[in-house]
Parts: structure tokens; sequence; C-alpha cells
């Protein structure tokens, strides 16, 4: 059970990430959560019953967009 006020969000929640960082490996690229959640710094998760989370950042800021074809 979480002792943090206010109490971090559960694995289950859609917001689980703003869990409080309770171990950090950044040699290795992962931080274990308040909740049990791992987050790689690929953004990619192992949620606390095993199942992944694919990892999900956006483009970079200095990326190109890629553009579409004109239409004909």
């Amino acid at each position: 059970m979480c002792s943090h006020s206010p109490e971090c969000p559960p694995a289950e929640a859609s917001d689980h990430e703003r869990a409080r960082v309770l171990a950090s490996f950044p040699e290795q690229g992962w931080s274990l959560l308040c909740n049990g959640v791992i987050v790689f710094d690929d953004t990619g998760e192992l949620l606390p019953d095993g199942r992944p989370v694919a990892p999900h950042r956006g483009p970079a800021p200095h990326s190109p967009r890629p553009t579409l074809p004109a239409a004909a």
C-alpha cells in the first residue's frame, strides 16, 4: 500500500506513471515506481502482473514530420 500523500495512482490507472520512484537504476535503464510498475528509459513499462506496455514516446522534437504525397 502506498504511504505517500496524496496516494500514488495504482498500476491499473491510466495515469499510473505519476507514481513516485522508489528505486532508480539509470545505468541499467529502468526505475521501480511505488505502484510496482517498472518504467524503462525507452518509455516501455512492465506492469506488476507481468504484462508489458510498449514504448509510447512521440517523435523527437527535432525530427522532421513525415509528408504525405500530393494527391494526383
